[in-house]
């Protein structure tokens, strides 16, 4: 993703970081077992990148349509408190969210990739979408990543951000 003026300023200002699930945290398919059991796989680029970001003082929340016990188990490992899954309607849920972290539409990212996204992209502050996301929601997001979701999409999303504030060259320090 190009780092321009208008994306950095915009980055500059978030204080809640939210993440759509598949498609996004994973790369979007689905394995199931012959007896119902469900698969994901996550990336464990993008599962550091989101607490480099946390660590950095940023919220993390996760919006999904589905419901799922495997994103719950994911969420309690990185450690995000804010999870509302099954919510096919993510502008109330953002609605929700808000009451629970109150910022401003402004100061809130949001990394996507389909149409269920784009209502809560185009409101708030910083809307991404991911290289693999559908053609019209790349066209109305302010920047779209250069790796797949799941994928280092979300690592690149988290960067963009601490970037933005200053924060990633210290956290890449505290490994050196």
């Amino acid at each position: 993703m190009s780092h321009n003026h208008e994306l950095l300023t915009r980055a500059s200002r978030i204080r809640l970081a939210i993440f759509d699930v598949d498609g996004v945290l994973t790369d979007g398919r689905l394995f199931f077992m012959p007896d119902g059991t469900e698969f994901k796989s996550f990336n464990t680029l993008d599962g550091h990148g989101i607490k480099m970001l946390m660590a950095s003082g940023v919220e993390v929340a996760i919006i999904s349509g589905r419901q799922s016990p495997l994103v719950e188990r994911r969420a309690a490992n990185l450690g995000i408190k804010h999870l509302i899954q099954g919510r096919e309607d993510k502008l109330n849920a953002l609605a929700e969210l808000r009451q629970i972290v109150p910022v401003e539409l402004e100061q809130i990212a949001f990394l996507g990739d389909d149409l269920p996204d784009l209502p809560v992209m185009r409101r708030v502050g910083l809307g991404i979408a991911v290289a693999t996301a559908d053609a019209f929601v790349r066209e109305q997001a302010h920047g779209v990543t250069l790796a797949n979701g799941g994928a280092g999409a979300a690592r690149e999303f988290c960067e963009l951000i601490m970037q933005a504030q200053g924060t990633l060259d210290a956290a890449r320090a505290a490994y050196l």
